[in-house]
C-alpha cells in the first residue's frame, strides 16, 4: 500500500466533495444524523427534523446566517459582535435574537472568502469580496474595530433587475423609466446618488440591463 502526503490544498476539495453528497444523497445524510443524535444526544431525537435542516446548513451553506440569506426579504445583514445581529428589510432595520460566538464569526467569514482567494488577518484588516450568490461581503477585524469581528452583508436582488421590474414594484414611474433608458442608449452620464438602502445598486443594475448588446460595458471600482 502506497501513502501520499496530503497537502492544504487538498482539504477544500475534500469537503466539496463530502458537501455534494451530503446534498446528492439526502437519505444517507439523515442516517448520519440519526445516527449521531443516537450515541450522543439520545434526548433529542424528536427533533431529529429541525436538526437536521441546521446540521445541513452548516455542512452546505453559511451556517446560522443561512436562513436569513436565503429570506428573500431581507436586504441587509450586520454582525457587530456574538450579541449583536441586525438585518434590514424594505429599508427598515431590526435587531435579532440571534447568538453567535466570535469563533463561529470567524469561521462564517473563511468560509465566504474561500472561494474568493482572498482573506482577513491583522496585516490585511479588512476585505470586501462577492459571494456566488452576488451579495457583498464587508469585514473588518481588530484593530480596526475596537474588540469584535464586524461582518455586513449587501444582499443581491433577484427581482428587480430591470427598469420595467421597477416601475411594476411601483418605485419608478414609468415615463421616469422611459426617461432613463433614453439616456442609457444616448450614452449619457448619469449620476446616482442616495442614502444607505436608498436603492442606488439596485436602480445602476436596471440601468446596466438597458444598455444595448452592442456596447462593451467596462467597470471602474474602488478597492
Amino acid at each position: 500500500m502506497r501513502c501520499m502526503n496530503s497537502t492544504n490544498e487538498d482539504v477544500p476539495l475534500i469537503a466539496q466533495k463530502i458537501r455534494e453528497r451530503v446534498v446528492n444523497e439526502p437519505n444517507v445524510f439523515q442516517l448520519l444524523v440519526a445516527e449521531e443524535l443516537a450515541a450522543n444526544l439520545p434526548e433529542r431525537e424528536e427533533s431529529a427534523g429541525p436538526i437536521s435542516r441546521e446540521v445541513l446548513q452548516e455542512l452546505t451553506g453559511f451556517g446560522v446566517l443561512q436562513p436569513l440569506l436565503d429570506d428573500p426579504e431581507i436586504e441587509e445583514i450586520w454582525i457587530n459582535g456574538p450579541q449583536s445581529v441586525f438585518v434590514a428589510s424594505q429599508g427598515v432595520s431590526r435587531a435579532l435574537s440571534l447568538s453567535v460566538t466570535g469563533e463561529d464569526i470567524r469561521g462564517l467569514v473563511e468560509r465566504m472568502l474561500r472561494h474568493t482567494g482572498r482573506r482577513v488577518d491583522v496585516s490585511n484588516p479588512f476585505v470586501d469580496a462577492s459571494l456566488p450568490d452576488g451579495s457583498r461581503l464587508h469585514v473588518v477585524i481588530p484593530d480596526i474595530t475596537r474588540e469584535h469581528w464586524s461582518v455586513n452583508i449587501r444582499k443581491f436582488s433577484t427581482s428587480l433587475r430591470e427598469l420595467a421590474d421597477l416601475v411594476q414594484a411601483e418605485v419608478l414611474p414609468l415615463q421616469a423609466a422611459h426617461y432613463l433608458r433614453s439616456l442609457v442608449r444616448e450614452g449619457k452620464s448619469i449620476l446616482i446618488s442616495g442614502a444607505t438602502q436608498a436603492g442606488k445598486t439596485t436602480l445602476l443594475t436596471a440601468l446596466l440591463a438597458a444598455v444595448s448588446d452592442q456596447e462593451r460595458i467596462v467597470t471602474v471600482e474602488e478597492t
